[in-house]
């Protein structure tokens, strides 16, 4: 239960390892440390030999302005890279190279659960190296391979306040990204990482930063699953220390997920700990033209060349399916979960309006039509999408890219469900077999026998037969008892081998039975 006295204050740290073809400062492959040996992409640069300098890849710097820019962040008219010093095992210069304060982009939002959250800041950096820890073995093993990978880190501000918008910050900053292209964002392999600032403070405080609580961070959280239970645990853990008298201490803290609890790691650093200082060894980047003002050997680049690539960003998206589709807020956010399946959505619905909007059966122009069909093909297109075919995604563990059924297949399809050409039990069993083969929806249809048996004359016959095998249920129809008829459209279903629209069957066996 949510305590009353306390307010969460929490701010989110997420780092993202971008997509680009090399590593941030020199030309090693950029595998996301993901290698199946270790030690393999590295060199003198990204292993910090003595005398080797760094050149900035271009392309990661582009991204993060990207990021910016869809974030409606301001762009840095200068901006520069700085080193943070500090020693481990996993950073063989003994400092990272990063930036301080001149980074890329500062002051954008994004909107999570219908709030803005303000982004402090984007900026680009170089990954660390990997421990391994050999189980019994007396010491660690270090593999370089992720050592220099590009890494963009997003830091918001701390107007968060409670697990759930800080785990949907987190999905629609993921969304965000891959809608962008800039990084895989896989949080099982590292690609995303987020880390969350949490702290309490009095529920009749105003919310400012001096009424704040001690802050503690805390890491290794590897899913959006384990950012909230994460939140939950450590603001109970501060309210009950709070509670005792006892003081909150500024730390970093890590999160054991079998536990479902997070601990000690060490005392939070500050800024100066790392002093920061320029990396002489990289010029400055001008974010824009050069001009007599430009720092001394600047690297440029156009700002609005990146704006010009920007696509239709997930919640622009999200508004249009709703707006253009009739879809309802949640099928809207599943169906724009993925930018792959979104394209896959909006395909779907292009091949029926199309159709629809073509048939003999109806009249009017194509935007009177759709006009009145939209809501029908919405259901249709939601309901098959989110329920159906979802499951069966769920069921292999694959993702719409996976997937053998195409859109315009999946479309021919739902015109057979729409047209009642097969029923709901047929159609679940044609799109299964779509699923596994690849086949088209008729082509199953055809081959498993499943079109439905539609005309009355077979289903009076069918009708008759089973009025006359089973005269105590048409009894207790008779006396008023409803569920005696679904008795009857279930032998309907039965005889017919489950082809027959079993709302029909009911209007006919009622229509029979009243005469």
């Amino acid at each position: 239960m949510a305590s009353t006295k306390y307010i969460p204050v929490i701010g989110m740290e997420v780092h993202a390892e971008l997509k680009t073809t090399s590593k941030m400062f020199c030309r090693c492959v950029n595998d996301f440390g993901l290698e199946e040996r270790p030690n393999v992409n590295v060199c003198p640069v990204c292993l910090g030999h003595p005398g080797a300098l760094p050149t900035a890849n271009v392309e990661a710097i582009k991204m993060v302005i990207k990021v910016g820019l869809a974030l409606g962040a301001d762009i840095a008219r200068i901006s520069k890279f700085d080193r943070k010093n500090y020693f481990y095992p996993d950073l063989p210069k003994g400092y990272q190279i990063s930036q301080y304060d001149q980074p890329l982009t500062e002051h954008g939002s994004l909107e999570a659960n219908g709030k803005p959250i303000a982004i402090t800041r984007v900026h680009l950096e170089e990954d660390t190296g990997k421990l391994q820890h050999p189980e019994d073995a007396p010491y660690s093993l270090v593999d370089f391979n992720r050592s220099g990978v590009p890494l963009m880190e997003l830091v918001t501000e701390p107007d968060i306040t409670s697990s759930v918008e800080a785990k949907k910050f987190c999905q629609e900053l993921q969304l965000l990204l891959r809608t962008l292209d800039v990084s895989g964002t896989d949080m099982e392999k590292g690609q995303m990482r987020c880390e969350a600032n949490i702290s309490l403070m009095q529920a009749d405080k105003e919310r400012k930063a001096e009424n704040y609580g001690t802050k503690v961070e805390v890491k290794n959280l590897n899913s959006f699953k384990a950012v909230e239970r994460a939140i939950e645990y450590e603001i109970s853990r501060q309210e009950s220390l709070l509670e005792a008298g006892e003081p909150v201490l500024q730390e970093t803290r890590g999160w054991n997920d079998a536990q479902q609890k997070t601990y000690a790691q060490r005392s939070k650093e500050s800024a100066h700990d790392y002093r920061y200082f320029p990396e002489p060894d990289l010029p400055p980047l001008v974010l824009g033209s050069l001009n007599e003002d430009s720092p001394k050997g600047a690297v440029a680049i156009s700002v609005d060349a990146i704006r010009e690539t920007l696509p239709e960003l997930p919640q622009q998206r999200r508004a249009r399916f709703m707006e253009e589709f009739s879809l309802s807020n949640e099928d809207a956010y599943l169906l724009t979960a993925d930018p792959a399946l979104a394209s896959f959505t909006e395909s779907v619905f292009a091949e029926m309006k199309e159709w629809v909007t073509t048939l003999d059966s109806v009249e009017g122009s194509a935007e009177e039509i759709w006009g009145h069909e939209i809501k029908k093909i919405s259901k249709l297109v939601g309901g098959w999408l989110t329920s159906e075919l979802f499951k069966l995604m769920k069921e292999s563990k694959t993702t719409i890219s996976g997937v053998q059924i195409t859109a315009s297949s999946f479309a021919n399809f739902l015109k057979l469900v729409y047209e009642r050409r097969a029923n709901s039990s047929a159609a679940q069993i044609i799109l299964r077999e779509m699923f596994s083969t690849g086949k088209d929806a008729q082509t199953v249809l055809e081959e498993k026998d499943l079109g439905q048996v539609d005309d009355n004359e077979s289903l009076d016959a069918v009708i008759e037969k089973i009025i006359t095998a089973n005269p105590d249920p048409v009894k207790d129809y008779m006396n008023g008892k409803e569920n005696a008829l679904q008795y009857l459209v279930g032998q309907g279903m039965k005889q017919t081998k489950g082809k027959a629209n079993p709302e029909k069957l009911r209007e006919l066996f009622k229509k029979r039975l009243s005469s």
